[in-house]
């Protein structure tokens, strides 16, 4: 029997569930009642099927990406390629690193195709896909660790901001890490954007052999895993302010270089209790114990 996505208005009544396999959406939107149903209606029918589509070329999907070449047939499948292929000439990565932000641009792609809204986004599982007009604005609230409740702090994104992607990668989430971030979110013009690069980000914030990180091959945990024989974190144990410095400063200068190639526009990184933010003095204006690097225009 083929398996049916379930599709579903929230006990809010505002806000319409999406969920197959482990596509897990809430989408809102924002404009006359007429407009919202269609653009729902629009949501769930393109919806239905979307994961199929990205399981028929999951084994090229999770082949580094070749940033000169794309074999993927699939629209998103292709979205996935083309916001990992600028970071694959210097690490590895697969499309693979941009699935959840993908998936949300293509949700929102096709209510606004439908419908005129003043407002809507797609949340998959943290990563946004973001539509604002007018005077309308969204709330991003930051967090310590994906897997934990706890709100850092709020940010602000206007209709006139260029930010329409947000997305959070880390040793917590739901995806392996190869550095010891317990959080990076990153901001960008599209939600595919932000996906890949808070991946890359996160990577980058780490300590390469450093006794307290317990590391295992990702085809250890998870045999089909994109990452191969690649070790990704577990744990981590203590470590010193000088430590966390370093693993941060590290991870800072990677986004710095993503900001200055405008592939973001800007993130906040943690670690043990301490914070960088790259790009907007409004991402982390009030924290306590943060360091602010600003990009110098």
């Amino acid at each position: 029997m083929k398996r049916l996505p379930q599709i579903a208005l929230l006990p809010d009544g505002r806000r319409l569930h999406l969920q197959d396999g482990p596509i897990d959406l809430i989408v809102e939107a924002k404009g006359g009642a007429n407009e919202v149903r269609a653009a729902y209606d629009a949501a769930a029918k393109r919806f239905t099927g979307l994961l199929d589509e990205l399981c028929e070329e999951l084994v090229e999907l999770r082949r580094a990406a070749d940033p000169a070449r794309c074999a993927l047939k699939g629209v998103v499948a292709r979205r996935m390629h083309a916001a990992v292929a600028p970071f694959a000439p210097d690490c590895f990565i697969t499309p693979m690193a941009a699935v959840a932000g993908s998936v949300a641009e293509e949700i929102l792609g096709a209510m606004l195709r439908a419908a005129r809204l003043d407002r809507a986004y797609v949340n998959n599982g943290g990563d946004i896909a973001l539509y604002l007009t007018d005077d309308e604005h969204f709330t991003v609230g930051l967090i310590d660790r994906p897997d934990s409740q706890g709100l850092m702090r709020t940010m602000v994104i206007s209709a006139d901001d260029p930010i329409r992607g947000i997305a959070t990668s880390g040793r917590h989430g739901r995806s392996f890490s190869l550095g010891i971030a317990d959080a990076v979110t990153a901001l960008a013009t599209t939600a595919s954007m932000a996906d890949a690069a808070a991946t890359i980000i996160a990577n980058a914030v780490d300590l390469p052999g450093h006794p307290a990180v317990t590391r295992l091959p990702a085809n250890e945990l998870q045999p089909d895993s994109d990452l191969g024989a690649r070790l990704v974190t577990r744990d981590v144990g203590a470590l010193s302010e000088s430590e966390i410095e370093i693993a941060l400063a590290a991870g800072a200068d990677c986004a710095r270089r993503l900001l200055v190639a405008g592939l973001i526009e800007g993130a906040a990184l943690r670690l043990k209790g301490e914070t960088v933010v790259v790009g907007p003095r409004r991402i982390g204006s009030r924290a306590l114990h943060e360091r602010q690097l600003e990009h110098a225009s």
